[in-house]
């Protein structure tokens, strides 16, 4: 695939060369042009990987998304009674889960669990934030979270650094609303920034992890970030989640773009 095409997406998309990778689990590659929307470069594939393959992979998706809740629900209840505790210690009186509305599958809403690792008034300490610091603003604008975030625990860091803030969604993907692996759960603001990539992100299930959380995760821009959750729907494959599973936990271990 010749990478240069990236260059041509520099407007939109700054470093494709090291996203733009061939998945051979897919036995088909799939090419890409460049297409205009509102004046705004896009990278997008010309034609999707084999239909029965792709529902095949989905079918054990699903199987493995149901054993890995059971296990990761197992592992939740004496996490949730450290985080209590830890919460008890430090005379942290809110509640220890943090539950948001977040886009799913198709559009639909539904309730993402996460432990809580914000101050309980964080909606209100963000708008005065944004509203007093500028470059804080353009931050938040740019990427919707912000480097040193203010707002977040002493526990909270803990919780993020590990990424065992994320547990909780263990449930949600119990309930069918949520899976393993997939494109990042994000809320009303965020989706529109997504542009011609939204209806292809939207068409499969958010994930707790996924291609771009195992890539870089903080590191990379939220350009760049769009373009990998579009790509993951397009080249899906069980052994790409696998894959994507072990890169998640060597990327955690070591400690690099935690979120």
């Amino acid at each position: 695939m010749n990478t240069k095409v990236a260059e041509a997406v520099g407007t939109t998309i700054e470093e494709l060369q090291d996203v733009i990778e061939y998945d051979d689990t897919q036995k088909q590659e799939v090419d890409y042009e460049i297409k205009e929307n509102n004046d705004i470069k896009y990278l997008v594939a010309n034609k999707r990987p084999n239909v029965v393959l792709r529902a095949i992979n989905i079918f054990f998706k699903r199987i493995i998304d149901i054993i890995g809740a059971i296990v990761g629900i197992i592992f939740l209840i004496p996490i949730t009674i450290g985080v209590y505790i830890a919460n008890k210690v430090s005379k942290d009186e809110g509640p220890v889960f943090y539950c948001h509305k977040r886009i799913g599958k198709n559009g639909k809403y539904f309730n993402m669990y996460k432990f809580r690792t914000m101050v309980v008034d964080s909606d209100e300490r963000l708008a005065k934030l944004l509203e007093e610091d500028e470059e804080a603003r353009k931050e938040w604008e740019e990427n919707r979270k912000l480097k040193n975030d203010p707002r977040i625990t002493k526990m909270g860091k803990f919780l993020r650094k590990t990424s065992l803030d994320e547990f909780p969604q263990f449930i949600n993907v119990l309930k069918g609303e949520m899976s393993i692996v997939g494109p990042r759960a994000v809320v009303d603001g965020e989706i529109e920034k997504f542009g011609i990539y939204k209806k292809d992100i939207l068409s499969v299930k958010p994930g707790i992890t996924g291609y771009w959380a195992a890539n870089g995760r903080s590191d990379t821009s939220y350009e760049e970030r769009v373009f990998m959750e579009y790509k993951y729907v397009r080249m899906f494959s069980v052994w790409m989640d696998i894959k994507i599973l072990f890169k998640t936990v060597a990327s955690v271990l070591k400690k690099e773009g935690a979120v």
